[in-house]
């Protein structure tokens, strides 16, 4: 959240826990995909998958599992989709100090192509 911050983003958690879920409950993502939403003024509304070590996992459920989901998200005019893995790089090499640091992926509707889900196309009665 404060990366997002400093990069002059209004942003909110939209990942909710779920306490009636299973027997321990989970945690939930807003449309099984995002956790984090970021208002950006140049680039529009930003949806963020957050994740730690797991990067790959993260991505194959947006392109795999959730394609539909996201691809519904990407057809909204103005929406962008990025992963964000945390994960600790030093400062430089050889040295000992340690500082977490994103790898950032953007997601875009020619990502999904090869999938055979296919984007609703939305007709306006204006």
């Amino acid at each position: 959240m404060r990366e997002l911050r400093n990069q002059g983003r209004v942003c909110g958690i939209v990942e909710r826990y779920n306490a009636f879920v299973g027997p321990h409950g989970i945690r939930q993502d807003l449309f099984g995909i995002i956790d984090i939403i970021a208002l950006d003024p140049e680039r529009g509304v930003v949806g963020i998958q957050s994740c730690g070590s797991d990067f790959a996992a993260h991505e194959r459920k947006i392109l795999e599992e959730r394609a539909q989901e996201s691809i519904d998200w990407l057809s909204t005019p103005g929406a962008r989709l990025e992963l964000w893995g945390w994960r600790k790089v030093k400062l430089k090499r050889g040295g000992t100090a340690m500082r977490w640091q994103p790898r950032l992926r953007e997601f875009t509707l020619a990502d999904f192509e090869h999938t055979s889900v296919r984007a609703v196309t939305l007709v306006s009665d204006a």
